[in-house]
């Protein structure tokens, strides 16, 4: 595992693992530490990458006290009794959705016929997402001509034989306009709302949230001061999250500081807070449609926020 950050003090020692290379997901974590948010509550905050198995299958194990996932990965932790816990939601809407190229016509689900698309984890939920919003849309998901091999490179992908992918707008998205890729993009928690579930969350180890209650509150305090500065100062930010990792275009990270600045928080909602309905709508479409085998109660807590 890459190490990113950490100090060597007395303060309590907290290790958080990211579920992937730093992005504008996390500036508020590396902005909590730049700031020192971390360490005026008492902690010694390190974050590393995750490895293969995940995020929070090295949180379960106890190796790491905070990780980041997102609640339709966690469904199949939760039906597995991973014991893990949804402490906050980093952003409050689900920002993802297909992208294809602006000349490909591809303005809503049922465009999808008579297109190909390349996964962008090759999983059962990735597909049967997709062939809900076809569905809902009036569309047949049996004419997507399904490339058998999965995308690590969204922009690049849709500029060769591939029509269609899966991503997160805040960062391929900004990235296409970026590099003045011409695209069309859809969400798909425009298609049906059941879909505006929590992309992505901090989870939590569920005998450490429970016996370190006061610690827990703390690395929340400190991540909510983080990530409410980046929403007040988002060039700033940009140039923090550029600092922690060098090889992030500075342009790429401050135009999708800017616009994932807005997505942190919702007006009248507290930063992290998860709304009940909404996280138990989504693991309840999951079920009633088939996608995992168990109905999944809970999974997350507010409790730990201020």
């Amino acid at each position: 595992m890459t190490c990113y950050g950490g100090n060597s003090n007395q303060h309590t020692k907290i290790t958080v693992v990211l579920d992937w290379t730093p992005n504008t997901n996390h500036t508020g974590l590396f902005v909590a530490k730049e700031k020192g948010y971390f360490e005026a509550e008492g902690l010694d905050v390190e974050f590393v990458q995750p490895p293969e198995n995940g995020a929070t299958s090295l949180v379960a194990s106890g190796k790491a006290q905070f990780g980041i996932d997102f609640q339709d990965n966690l469904a199949s932790a939760f039906a597995a009794d991973i014991p893990v816990t949804a402490v906050a939601a980093v952003l409050q809407h689900n920002t993802s959705g297909i992208i294809s190229l602006k000349d490909k016509n591809i303005t809503s689900p049922k465009d999808l016929e008579n297109r190909s698309y390349a996964p962008t984890w090759n999983l059962d939920m990735e597909t049967a997402i997709i062939k809900h919003c076809m569905e809902v849309d009036g569309a047949d998901f049996g004419k997507v001509n399904i490339i058998p091999d999965y995308v690590t490179n969204p922009i690049a992908a849709v500029q060769t034989n591939i029509d269609s992918t899966w991503i997160y707008y805040g960062w391929d998205g900004i990235a296409a306009k970026v590099n003045n890729v011409d695209a069309n993009f859809f969400y798909f928690k425009d298609i049906d709302p059941t879909l505006d579930y929590y992309t992505p969350v901090i989870v939590g180890n569920n005998d450490f949230i429970k016996n370190n209650s006061d610690v827990t509150k703390k690395f929340l305090a400190a991540c909510e001061k983080g990530y409410t500065y980046a929403v007040q100062s988002p060039d700033e930010s940009a140039d923090i999250l550029v600092k922690e990792d060098p090889s992030i275009d500075p342009k790429l990270a401050k135009e999708s500081q800017e616009w994932m600045s807005s997505q942190y928080i919702d007006e009248g909602v507290s930063w992290g807070y998860i709304d009940a309905s909404r996280w138990n709508n989504f693991y309840k479409w999951l079920y009633d449609n088939g996608i995992v085998d168990k109905q999944i109660q809970g999974g997350f807590t507010n409790e730990y926020l201020k």
